[in-house]
């Protein structure tokens, strides 16, 4: 809030003169969080933890399709950048899928 990467500093102060609707919507996002934090402590201890921590970790996939595929954020990059996101995806794909495999029995 000091040091914003865009626009101007915020005052704490300002937090309280939000409206009622931008706090839920806060809330609801933290509800969200907890829910998903809860189920993966559930899933810990009856999938292991190597499974558990790998579907805990592919929230970033999500994150990667909804940046690239909804909100174009790679729309102006320069040419090759679509070629080393395809290369980063699957890589972190390649990974969880070790990540998991890797639980011993």
């Amino acid at each position: 809030m000091a040091r914003p990467v865009q626009g101007a500093p915020v005052k704490m102060a300002e937090y309280f003169r939000g409206n009622l609707r931008t706090h839920m919507t806060g809330v609801l996002g933290g509800a969200i969080w907890m829910l998903g934090m809860v189920l993966s402590f559930m899933a810990a201890g009856s999938a292991g933890p190597a499974i558990s921590y790998a579907l805990s970790n592919a929230a970033p996939v999500v994150a990667i399709l909804w940046g690239v595929l909804v909100w174009k954020e790679f729309a102006d990059a320069p040419k090759g950048t679509n070629k080393l996101l395809v290369i980063m995806f699957i890589a972190y794909l390649i990974g969880l899928t070790l990540i998991t495999y890797s639980k011993v029995t």
